[in-house]
């Protein structure tokens, strides 16, 4: 491990100590050259998961840019980014349990929405109309009228329709 400041490769560990769940290992060190203290962290190296699009394009999965999606949706909603991050988080760690190599993005977006339903109603509908490429209002409507049919109503989300 190289210094930043100075480049020096050595160096020695001050902490180690488990960081994101148990799936890194953040390490302090100092460097023995000019005593500036970093941080490190190591994780297990994966092979790279590969989602296919719709169109049949295939791409590495991206763990910002399913983020910024579920951000997207839960824009000006009630909706802490702790919670997306830990979304995005619980998909990626199922994905890997799976063992997929390659997945459909239609596979990813499903555990999406069924993770959306349960923290916001208004999320959900609103991923579901991209996901599901809403192309009129009749589908958003039968789309909100199912979610009322099998879900409970939560005293804080407000009603849609009426």
């Amino acid at each position: 491990m190289r210094c930043p400041k100075c480049g020096s490769s050595q160096d020695k560990v001050i902490d180690s100590r488990e960081a994101r769940e148990g799936h890194a290992i953040r390490r302090r060190r100092e460097c023995m050259k000019c005593d500036f203290r970093f941080t490190t962290y190591e994780i297990v190296e994966r092979e790279e998961l590969r989602v296919v699009k719709r169109n049949g394009a295939r791409e590495n999965f991206n763990r910002d840019k399913l983020l910024g999606g579920v951000r997207k949706s839960c824009e000006k909603r009630p909706v802490k980014m702790e919670q997306l991050e830990q979304l995005v988080d619980d998909i990626a760690n199922e994905l890997e349990e799976e063992g997929y190599r390659e997945i459909p993005s239609t596979v990813i977006g499903a555990k999406v929405m069924r993770r959306l339903e349960t923290i916001d109603h208004v999320a959900y509908v609103r991923y579901a109309s991209v996901y599901r490429q809403f192309e009129d209002v009749g589908e958003f409507i039968d789309e909100i009228k199912s979610l009322g049919e099998r879900s409970p109503r939560d005293g804080r989300q407000p009603e849609l329709f009426r």
